[in-house]
Order: C-alpha cells, then sequence, then structure tokens
C-alpha cells in the first residue's frame, strides 16, 4: 500500500515538473502554432518569406525555451542558463525537434549548477563572486553541451525514433482511441496537464512538423468527456449537484478548466466509464476524419481549440467534441439516473481536496480535548508566526476555544496539544517534545492545511471551557505600537541570487538601524537550517534565536522583486519582508501582515505595483 502511494506521489510530482516546464512558454508555443497555421503552403495566407519563421522557432526557440524552464526550476536564473546551455548540445546532436531531449537537459544543467554553487558556497573570496559566477557557468555548460551532443542527442533521437514508430504503428492500426482508457482515469488524479503538455505536446509538435496538424493536441484537451457528464447532471441529477452542474458545464467548455468536473466524477465513480468511453468516441472520429490541431490549446477552452484548428479543419474538430459530449452524455444518463444513492458535491470536493494533500494523511490522528496548538519554526518568529497567525484567525472564526501560538522549537514544552512545523525541522521538533501530536507543513500559508486541521478539531469535541490568557497577551502586544517607515519599502529589485537577496535584506535592515551588521549572518544561517519561504509567493527572512542580541529596535524591510527570487523546489518569492523583533511585537506585525498576503492573487497583482505610497498603504499598521 505504501509502495502505491509512494509511486503515485511520485508520477503526481514528476508529471507536474514536465508541465512545469512546457507551461510557462505556452505563448511562445502558440505564437510558433499561429505562424504555421498562416504561413505554410496549406496555410490561411501562404507566405513564403514569413514561413522561414517556423523552423527556427520549432528547432531552437521552443526546445532552448522549455531546456531554460527545467534548469530554472531546479536552480533559478542561472539553473536556467545552464539548461539552455545544455539544451544546446542537445539541438546541435540531433536533427529532428528535440522537445524531448530539452526536457532532459535543461533540468541536469540545473542540478550541476545548483551542486555546484552549494560546493562553494562561502568559499568565494569577496570581490570574486562575479567572475567565479560567470565561468563556473561558461565552463560547467559547454562540457555539459559537448557531452549531451555526442551522447544523449543521438540516444534521445533514437528512442524518439522507436516511440514514433510505436505510435504511428498505432495510427496505422487504429488503435489510438485506446489511449483513453488511461488518459481519462489520470486526469482524475489531477495528472491532466502532466499528460497534455509533458506527454502528447512534444509528440504532437514534431507530428505538426511533417503534416500541419497532430491529432494528440486533441486527445487529452477535448472538453466532450467531461461536458458530457456536467449535462447529464444537469437533466438528471439531484440536489446540489444538479444546481451546481450548469455552471460548471460553462465553466470547463467556455474557460477550459477541466478539473471542474472531476468531483463530478467522485461523486458516482462509476462515471469514469463515461469519460472513458467519450474519450475513445472522440479520438477515433478525429483518427477517421484526420483532424487535429496545429498547437497545444491552453487552456482546453472550445475558444481555444477553434482557433487553433488548421484550414478547413474546424468542422471536423467540432464534430470530435460534439461525438465525445453525446457518448459521454448517454452513458453519464444511465447512470445517473440508476444510481440509488447521492453523493452531496461537498463531500466529493473534500475528496478531491484529499487527494491533492495526500500528504496531510498524518493530521488523521488529530483528536478530541485539543487546547493548545504550536506553530513552531527555528527562531520561532517570521515563518512560525505567520502560519500561527493565519490558523488562529481560522479558529476563531470556527468558534474554537484553542490557544494558537509560535515558539522556537527549543522552547516547545511538553504540555501543548499539537505542534505545527516545516516538514525539514519536524525531526528535531520530536526529540525536543514527545507528548504533542507533531503535523508537517510545506508551505506555512497552506490555507487548505489549516482548513483540513480545523475541520478535524470541529467534528471532535470542541468545550474546552474559556481559552487560556493567549488573547489577553495579544491584545498587550498590539499596544506596541510599531510604525512602518516608508523607506523601509523597496521598489523593483533586480533579481539575483537567493543568498545574495538575504545579504541585501540584512545590510538594509542594519542601514535603517533595526539591527547590527552581522546580524544578516544570523539571516543566512536561519535559512540553511530551514527556508523562510512561507508560500504565496513570499518570504520572511529573520535570524536565528542567537541572532536576538544583534537588533537594536523593532523594524521591518520590505523589497519587491518583479521577476522573482528563487528560494528552491519551484518555489518563487516576489516578496522579501526582513523582520527583526526585539520583543514579542512579532506578532502584531505578523498578524498584519498576513491580512494582506494570504491571497496568493492579490499578492501576484502587487509584485508589480511601481507606486511605493500604495504599497505603503497596504503593508501600514
Amino acid at each position: 500500500m505504501m509502495l502505491k502511494f509512494l509511486f503515485k506521489i511520485f508520477v503526481q510530482n514528476f508529471g507536474r515538473f514536465l508541465s512545469g516546464m512546457v507551461m510557462p512558454n505556452i505563448g511562445a508555443f502558440i505564437a510558433w502554432g499561429i505562424a504555421t497555421a498562416l504561413f505554410i503552403p496549406t496555410g490561411w495566407i501562404p507566405n513564403e518569406e514569413l514561413a522561414k519563421l517556423i523552423s527556427p522557432m520549432l528547432n531552437y526557440l521552443l526546445p532552448l525555451l522549455i531546456g531554460y524552464s527545467g534548469g530554472k526550476l531546479i536552480a533559478g536564473e542561472r539553473g536556467g542558463v545552464m539548461g539552455a546551455i545544455t539544451t544546446a548540445g542537445v539541438i546541435a546532436g540531433t536533427t529532428i525537434p528535440m522537445f524531448i531531449g530539452a526536457m532532459i537537459a535543461g533540468p541536469i544543467g540545473g542540478i550541476i549548477i545548483k551542486k555546484f554553487d552549494k560546493t562553494i558556497n562561502g568559499k568565494v573570496k569577496s570581490g570574486f563572486e562575479m567572475l567565479i559566477n560567470n565561468f563556473s557557468i561558461g565552463i560547467l555548460g559547454i562540457i555539459l553541451a559537448i557531452i549531451f551532443y555526442e551522447a544523449v542527442g543521438p540516444l534521445v533521437e533514437t528512442a524518439n525514433g522507436v516511440l514514433g514508430n510505436g505510435v504511428n504503428k498505432l495510427v496505422q492500426l487504429g488503435l489510438l482511441p485506446i489511449t483513453s482508457l488511461l488518459v481519462e482515469p489520470a486526469k482524475i488524479l489531477f495528472l491532466n496537464n502532466a499528460i497534455n503538455h509533458g506527454v502528447f505536446s512534444p509528440l504532437g509538435i514534431q507530428q505538426v512538423s511533417e503534416v500541419g496538424k497532430s491529432i494528440f493536441f486533441l486527445i487529452e484537451a477535448n472538453p466532450g468527456p467531461g461536458l458530457g457528464v456536467l449535462l447529464a447532471y444537469v437533466f438528471f441529477g439531484k440536489g446540489s449537484s444538479k444546481q451546481s452542474a450548469s455552471g460548471a458545464a460553462l465553466i470547463h467548455f467556455f474557460g477550459g478548466i477541466h478539473e471542474i468536473y472531476f468531483p463530478y466524477i467522485l461523486m458516482k465513480p462509476f462515471l469514469i466509464v463515461a469519460v472513458i468511453l467519450g474519450g475513445i468516441s472522440g479520438v477515433f472520429t478525429n483518427v477517421v476524419l484526420g483532424s487535429g490541431l496545429i498547437a497545444p490549446p491552453s487552456p482546453g477552452s472550445v475558444f481555444a481549440i477553434m482557433a487553433l484548428a488548421p484550414k478547413g479543419g474546424l468542422t471536423k474538430v467540432l464534430i470530435s467534441i460534439l461525438v465525445a459530449t453525446v457518448v459521454s452524455f448517454v452513458v453519464s444518463s444511465v447512470i445517473i439516473k440508476n444510481s440509488k444513492s447521492d453523493l452531496d458535491l461537498k463531500d466529493a470536493q473534500n475528496k478531491v481536496k484529499d487527494m491533492k494533500a495526500a500528504s496531510k494523511n498524518e493530521m488523521a490522528n488529530v483528536k478530541s480535548g485539543v487546547s493548545k496548538i504550536v506553530v513552531a519554526c527555528d527562531a520561532g518568529m517570521g515563518s512560525s508566526a505567520m502560519g500561527a497567525s493565519v490558523l488562529r484567525k481560522k479558529v476563531k472564526e470556527a468558534g474554537l476555544n484553542i490557544e494558537v501560538t509560535n515558539r522556537s522549537i527549543s522552547n516547545l514544552t511538553e504540555d501543548i496539544d499539537i505542534v505545527i512545523t516545516h516538514k525539514d525541522l519536524t525531526p528535531r521538533a520530536k526529540k525536543t517534545v514527545k507528548q504533542p501530536l507533531h503535523l508537517s507543513i510545506n508551505n506555512f500559508m497552506d490555507g487548505e492545511f489549516y482548513d483540513e486541521l480545523v475541520k478535524k478539531l470541529k467534528e471532535g469535541d470542541s468545550s474546552y471551557g474559556e481559552s487560556k490568557t493567549f488573547e489577553g497577551e495579544i491584545e498587550k502586544d498590539s499596544e506596541k505600537l510599531f510604525t512602518l517607515e516608508k523607506r523601509a519599502i523597496v521598489l523593483n529589485k533586480e533579481t539575483i541570487q537567493k543568498e545574495d537577496a538575504l545579504k541585501e535584506v540584512g545590510d538594509y535592515m542594519a542601514e535603517l538601524g533595526y539591527v547590527k551588521s552581522g546580524y544578516k549572518d544570523y539571516i543566512l544561517q536561519r535559512e540553511k537550517e530551514s527556508t523562510t519561504y512561507i508560500g504565496n509567493y513570499v518570504a520572511i527572512p529573520h535570524g536565528t534565536v542567537e541572532g536576538k542580541k544583534e537588533i537594536l529596535k523593532t523594524g521591518i524591510v520590505i523589497f519587491q522583486y518583479p521577476n522573482g527570487i528563487d528560494f528552491g523546489n519551484g518555489n518563487i518569492a516576489y516578496f522579501l519582508i526582513g523582520i527583526a523583533a526585539r520583543n514579542n511585537e512579532h506578532i502584531d506585525i505578523i498578524s498584519h501582515l498576513s491580512d494582506v498576503i494570504e491571497d496568493e492573487d492579490e499578492v501576484l497583482k502587487l509584485k508589480d505595483e511601481k507606486n511605493s505610497e500604495k504599497l505603503y498603504e497596504i503593508f501600514s499598521f
């Protein structure tokens, strides 16, 4: 059972990584697709001169972008450059569009430079950083490019040929529709983007370069199977599922958000048969009619699909969607009408959340009688304070009399009921205290994690008597006035390495008189022990417990990075908020900040804000 679970997690993470290399570059794919649709000899407006754009984009631009993105996911900007250099070796060593090779070369380039940077960290003399940074990429990059040119490129080309022959054989035998037996169930496991952009897009792009369109772009992206299920609920569903299905159908079909129909499948798992048959019917129709698209549609909206249909092929594409919808609708209708039970939609949506949060299974051990929860990190401020602030609000809104606070791991005590720590710090917390239930979190701003915890606490006995003195302590702390200085907000900073950005935060805090110059060393030490990236594109750099001796007065600085700072593992921070607190003022500070950054969409808007006065108003206390 554990092996199956680990395998599922691996597949999901690997799929998301593949998707993460392609998704940021969808605009470039569409640009290439438009050029192909317009200017090839069979295009809408054939143009021999402008058609010269197509081959360089296909053979060089797109693979290089994928390689860059793959390297960047591993090691930030430096990883991206290394990934692109390595990918150049694959491109030069082959005669076909090298998308699969780029998906291998990019991450490997990122891994190599990340390992190198870790090895020399702290060993480069001051003044030589730029020299080492540039030459390390240049030397290691060309070595990897040569290796991939000589070995990996030809190997991938051979494997690609074998795979292409296999797929072509399926097409010739008319067996391509059977891929829906795997594709449709995998979509319900949230592997839709990984399948579409990690598997079918590279195959489809190569097919487009040969015949001007590809059926692969319509295997996963066809909205027909999901639409058929939703329409069946509209006509034959009951209760909340029937009432919500029409809106879900509009979002799915016109908005291209396919995930919205997944809970409706989970309400009646046998409906997987309907989407499989719908998918098979759609693919079979495309095989018979010879239809396809010129580029991967993203999102999978009917509008995007129509826009990417080749000249003279729109009707065929729409027929395949219609057939898939009708088949899925008929089968779904029979299943829904003959169903003896009707699972509530909210329960099904909760199942979706459970699947996306499989790593939180430990929360099943939450029991009744909880009166004290502590969110802990190394220093007992910053990350843990932010997490405690978010959880405290949710506990209060739920009407639970539970004390929620934050501490350093060294100050944990056995009278605590639940301790929440970052997964990297959980082993240390367990050594410090044995009695509490230990929960691990990957992202201190993970609202779903806290929602699930509060839900389980409410299911238990929430009559814990009057809350303890914590509320009074908060009120007392809030009386300690703190004023954000306008000069503490710095906009539009250039993207640099994480360590350099953390040093800048520490230096600026010292410049403003909040800390001594040595505080930045404790910030760097804190980051080595556990990341200060808290989620929602925000990091909260702060020192370790020992670093408190370097604090002169309470203060914060806010650095805005429109292009982000890479904190590893795919985490990008657009804001670095440095905190120094003499006593417990950070509780009030963090409580306010959590209101601002709890909505990640709002953070994404603020990352490009050019008006410092507006940011000052938003972040002011």
